[in-house]
């Protein structure tokens, strides 16, 4: 059949729906014409009869009509140059239809016409300049002008169809991303810049997060209809609707081009004009992450915790279902955070968002998404990227300076009982990320605040005992981290001072089993620091910190373990060579009144260094004695004491016994050999009588 006829067959299907196969027929056929017409009048009326087809836009499906016109521009545009080149090269019959590139996109442009859409147009357009760009391969495909027409036509079809004015209906919001995604990255930076941006945020927000996109989330919600039981584990079938639903999801091209589509959207944040804009994308952004949260509460998947999968999934189900669906969850984190770090930036430099009346409510919204988005992030340390990093801190920095805001987010977000340990381990996923929270809260927050939403949450943490796990272990640390830090404020001596035995005593009881050496020195150190000058408790209670001093001692001598302790590296300290040094409780015990020496009183300094040498060389163990024996040499001359203490200790080093103690112990050094000539005979009697 010829070109023409051809074309006149395929402009007569086009005015009618057909079935998908038929339907697949006409868009391999327009191809073709598009690549092989001659005449650019033909190439004209093929596009605009297109545009306006029955058999295209009357299907249900309009996203997918959306991407097959992409798609046929640019596998059409892509053979129109590479004829050029082969006919360049070779004198013969022509290839193709013998247009230059140039005007063969002319011809297409003539018919993105009045009698469509401005959002079709933007999908013929982004096809044909997609086609024509080889800049990666080196080479120029169209001509400096030609590619500006083509440039400044995008984002005047993406500003025209974002703005429509009446009659024309407002263009809908996933065809004109869906094009604009795919080019973006072909558009010089003065043509990016003509983009309105005021316009362009919240339709790539809706396209982002709505039915073409994300869908809600409401993905996560369908799983549970579909988890069958196999023995005493659950299965997850890969042919299962659920699963099913979750692989089309990933197929569609907002969502596989989710990258691209972050950077699209962080691009409008950082250039919209209207700051108001901004805050509705952001409130957006959260609702869409709560929801997201809420499908993920509602299905038996939910109640998993990191250490459980290999337990209650079948192999099948991890290695297939269960894994797709991290990889599209941490997916959705990535892009959510992404946008999210641009906002957190333009509120650092806009005026409008960097007032104190706005400044904490970004804050709060941004930490209000990082919490819905905590059961993702929190797997597996999904959270260890920069971009996460920045925008988790900097929220939590601005939030900081406003006492009102951070009462009222830890009111908001508190745990619904402090009394027990939730059961459902996504609460107690939530609990951790609010008591990482809450431990950077506390310097400007009035105490009873700082009681009420730090130190008692933390404590039900601390004293209710629980199956550990390695969830458990990070709330206890976590726990730990936010009283000291509660603790610490000057501000809160009241409850420091009421705190301070109860959470000793603490210390103690999780000692060895909940927390590694390494923990407990870390925290008995803090908290020594807390009692001690120039801390406004050392004046009001000058006792406390020697009482507690007097327990650990105590407990050292008469109660700890004298046997090497087993390696337990934890969460903070998985490289260091602290796990490689062999130690027993007693000795950790010596090694944290070492630790505390640079904080004591200047009159009862002198007198712990000699009890906290006495301590060291009642370790039998010489492998664990001379660690500790390290240690404490290292603070004498380190320089951890300031020139007080240092004086201090070097007097009681030189001339007050400190040099014995640490050598020989409480007994004092050996007596002297008596004094003999070389060559002596020495009898073991005294002789009888002298000469």
């Amino acid at each position: 059949m010829s070109v023409d006829r051809l074309l006149t067959s395929v402009l007569r299907l086009y005015q009618d729906v057909h079935d998908d196969a038929r339907t697949e027929q006409i868009y391999s056929t327009t191809t073709m014409l598009l690549a092989n017409l001659s005449n650019p009048l033909n190439i004209t009326l093929l596009t605009s009869q297109l545009l306006t087809s029955p058999a295209i836009w009357a299907r249900r499906d309009c996203m997918r009509a959306c991407y097959r016109i992409i798609s046929i521009y640019n596998t059409a545009a892509a053979h129109v140059r590479r004829n050029e080149l082969e006919n360049t090269k070779h004198k013969g019959p022509r290839t193709g239809g013998g247009l230059s590139s140039d005007a063969w996109a002319s011809a297409v442009v003539k018919g993105a016409d009045d009698q469509s859409s401005r959002w079709q147009h933007l999908l013929v357009l982004c096809g044909v300049l997609m086609g024509l760009d080889n800049r990666s391969h080196g080479q120029q495909s169209l001509s400096r002008g030609m590619r500006n027409t083509l440039e400044q036509a995008v984002v005047t079809a993406t500003n025209l169809a974002l703005r429509a004015r009446e009659p024309e209906p407002p263009a809908p919001a996933g065809p004109v991303i869906l094009a604009l995604n795919f080019v973006f990255s072909l558009l010089s930076e003065p043509s990016r810049r003509m983009l309105d941006c005021d316009a362009l945020l919240p339709a790539v927000t809706i396209a982002m997060l709505t039915k073409d996109g994300l869908n809600d989330g409401v993905f996560l919600g369908a799983i549970d209809l579909d988890l069958r039981q196999a023995g005493q584990k659950f299965m997850w079938p890969q042919n299962s609707p659920s699963f099913l639903h979750v692989r089309q999801l990933e197929q569609k091209p907002l969502v596989s081009g989710l990258g691209p589509l972050t950077r699209l959207l962080s691009f409008a944040i950082e250039h919209a004009r209207d700051s108001r804009v901004v805050l509705q994308v952001q409130e957006d952004i959260l609702v869409f992450t709560e929801k997201l949260l809420q499908q993920w509460q509602t299905n038996k998947l939910s109640e998993l915790e990191l250490s459980e999968e290999a337990v209650f999934l079948t192999h099948e189900t991890l290695r297939g279902p269960w894994a797709a669906l991290w990889q599209l969850l941490k997916k959705i984190m990535y892009g959510v955070v992404a946008v999210l770090q641009s906002i957190v930036a333009r509120s650092l430099l806009d005026p409008h968002l960097r007032n104190d009346a706005v400044a904490p409510t970004v804050a709060i919204q941004s930490l209000k998404t990082l919490r819905n988005l905590y059961f993702i992030s929190s797997w597996n340390g999904s959270s260890a990227f920069q971009v996460y990093t920045f925008t988790y801190l900097t929220s939590l920095d601005n939030l900081s300076r406003y006492p009102d805001g951070c009462v009222a987010f830890l009111s908001d977000i508190k745990p619904a009982s402090s009394d027990s340990i939730p059961a459902h381990p996504l609460h107690r996923t939530l609990d951790l990320f609010y008591l990482n929270i809450a431990e950077h809260l506390p310097l400007n927050m009035p105490p009873e605040a700082c009681d009420k939403l730090i130190v008692q949450p933390a404590i039900t943490y601390l004293t209710h005992a629980a199956p550990l796990s390695p969830r458990m272990m990070e709330l206890f640390e976590t726990a730990h981290s936010a009283v000291l830090s509660a603790m610490s404020c000057p501000h809160n001596a009241p409850i420091t001072v009421e705190l301070a035995p109860f959470y000793a005593e603490t210390l103690f009881k999780s000692f060895p089993s909940y927390i590694s050496p390494r923990q407990f020195r870390v925290a008995f150190k803090t908290m020594m620091q807390i009692l001690s000058p120039p801390y406004p408790i050392s004046e009001t209670h000058p006792q406390l910190a020697e009482t507690l001093l007097e327990m650990v001692r105590f407990r050292s001598s008469a109660v700890a373990g004298r046997l090497p302790l087993p390696p337990k590296p934890d969460s903070h300290n998985s490289h260091s060579s602290d796990i490689n040094e062999m130690v027993s409780e007693q000795s950790t015990l010596v090694l944290t009144l070492i630790d505390s020496l640079p904080f004591l009183h200047l009159n009862i300094f002198e007198d712990w260094l000699t009890l906290a040498v006495l301590a060291l060389n009642d370790i039998e163990n010489i492998t664990l004695r001379e660690p500790v024996k390290r240690r404490f040499w290292d603070v004498l001359v380190s320089g951890e004491m300031d020139v007080e203490r240092a004086a201090i200790g070097v007097a009681w080093w030189g001339t007050r016994g400190g040099r014995e103690t640490v050598l020989y112990g409480a007994r004092g050094p050996a007596p002297p050999e008596p004094f003999m000539m070389s060559g002596a005979i020495v009898h073991d009697q005294e002789p009888a009588s002298k000469l």
